[in-house]
């Protein structure tokens, strides 16, 4: 959060800064959205999280742990803190709708946090399983923007997309057995997502500032079967992803 409270700072140090210095109309880039294309770019600060479907309890499975029988008792998701970078390619459809497709490198993590509980409820384990991502997320959204009001707008902005993880495993990938404790937890490469955020806009002298929030909402269940009481206990898992942006567009 600090990384995007920066960012924040810097952006909006750079519209005081410019806005000293409008046209003689007092209106920054009047022709700005009669272009049929414009481009920039986007910094961002993430939050990446799951959205767990478990099996259902009677189906939990079992793992033995120093002679004792441990179960699954629950499953929880932590979202850590990430940042992403990115391209702005913007194209005129109407006056105020837009066709965007920014292209983004995105770095997240995020954690599962597992309790085993044996048949006497006495003796509990914790199991914390870190899941680290390198995201290129490749979107093709609409901008639906308001009418100006002198150098700052509104709009809303939706669509959907395509991400590839650089750093999932393989599919089918052996592990388990004996030491299934220590395994990883595993997701696909390929999601497709729907989005939908909003944002405004700040027109200075001589680019636009952007201010976005987002949220990505994965479609596929991510989870790779593998031989562990880990993978056994999750039915279906998609991402979610909650993005805030600052974009120069010029």
């Amino acid at each position: 959060m600090k990384q995007f409270l920066y960012i924040l700072f810097f952006s909006l140090l750079c519209q005081q800064a410019f806005s000293q210095h409008k046209e003689e109309s007092g209106v920054n880039l009047p022709k700005f959205y009669k272009n049929k294309m414009h481009f920039g770019f986007a910094l961002a600060y993430n939050r990446t999280d799951f959205r767990i479907h478990t099996v259902k309890n009677s189906a939990f499975p079992d793992t033995v742990i120093g002679g004792v029988t441990y179960g699954m008792k629950t499953i929880y998701t932590k979202s850590d803190p990430g940042f992403a970078l990115g391209i702005i390619s913007d194209f005129r459809l109407h006056e105020y709708l837009r066709l965007r497709i920014t292209p983004n490198i995105s770095f997240a993590s995020r954690s599962l946090e597992y309790t085993l509980q044996n048949a006497n409820r006495d003796s509990t384990k914790l199991y914390k399983k870190s899941v680290e991502s390198t995201f290129i997320i490749l979107p093709v959204e609409l901008k639906l923007q308001s009418k100006r009001l002198d150098n700052f707008g509104a709009y809303v902005i939706f669509g959907g997309g395509y991400t590839l993880d650089l750093v999932s495993k393989k599919k089918g990938q052996a592990v388990g057995g004996a030491n299934e404790l220590d395994d990883a937890v595993q997701l696909k490469r390929d999601d497709f997502f729907y989005s939908g955020g909003a944002g405004v806009d700040f027109y200075l002298q001589y680019f636009k500032l952007g201010l976005e929030v987002k949220v990505l909402q994965g479609t596929k269940n991510l989870i790779q079967p593998l031989n562990n009481i880990f993978t056994h206990s999750i039915d279906k898992i998609n991402s979610k992803m909650v993005i805030f942006s600052v974009t120069f567009e010029g």
